[in-house]
């Protein structure tokens, strides 16, 4: 996936960091579990040193990832989108992490914003439809701000809410509260933003959807992902 000249300074094999960088990004581990991990196959790692290939190559792989998913999934992503934040603590103070999923539950963007107003309403619609076009149908809950920013929008009409319409995005939060709690919170805005953005095009890449396929068509597709995140 990523030009052999990101590697060319690095001692250490492609193999290994893609390797360290999925078991951090897609599992709820710590980067002192990814080190154990490594050290039971033989590599001699520290956890900074994971943290570092983090802070380098995870950005650029979720970059690549994005980029490839954008262009397969934006006709077909637009026929419904479900809208929904959860509260966030950065150094105690609350935050809300955004996020936009598909039907299928592709998770579209996720973004930190520190109020819940129309401001920050209107600042996240328009990063979404600028990537993704716009949906037939958006699904919110009753929340004022969604209403107010899709009436200056003059989008009104594509607004739906309901009970249990918003399910599907409420459970795409659950894999970001697992790492959340690995992690045990986080102390700046910018690295929860920039974890958020990370963790949604990995787990894009390696979420099979397995409840609704067969046994043989998800193992075909997980070990199509696992090949393609190796190459």
């Amino acid at each position: 996936m990523t030009n052999p000249a990101s590697f060319k300074y690095f001692r250490t094999s492609p193999e290994i960091i893609r390797l360290a960088e999925m078991l951090y990004i897609l599992f709820p581990l710590s980067l002192r579990n990814v080190e154990d991990l490594l050290h039971e196959r033989g590599i001699d790692v520290s956890h900074e040193t994971v943290r570092y290939w983090w802070n380098r190559f995870g950005p650029m792989f979720a970059s690549e990832i994005r980029r490839k998913r954008v262009q397969q999934l934006r006709a077909f992503s637009k026929w419904k989108w479900h809208l929904d934040e959860v509260f966030v603590k950065v150094n105690g103070k609350r935050h809300y992490l955004r996020r936009a999923v598909d039907h299928e539950g592709e998770v579209l963007e996720a973004v930190v914003t520190k109020r819940r107003n129309k401001s920050a309403t209107l600042k996240f619609l328009k990063k979404l439809m600028n990537r993704h076009g716009c949906a037939e149908e958006i699904v919110t809950d009753r929340f004022a701000s969604y209403k107010a920013a899709f009436r200056e929008m003059g989008a009104l009409e594509k607004q739906k809410t309901g009970r249990w319409l918003n399910n599907r995005v409420e459970n795409s939060h659950l894999p970001f509260r697992r790492r959340e709690r690995a992690m045990q919170r986080f102390r700046r805005m910018r690295s929860l933003q920039k974890f958020a953005s990370v963790h949604s095009s990995v787990y894009n890449h390696f979420n099979q959807e397995r409840s609704r396929t067969s046994r043989d068509t998800f193992k075909l597709t997980r070990a199509a992902a696992l090949s393609e995140w190796r190459q």
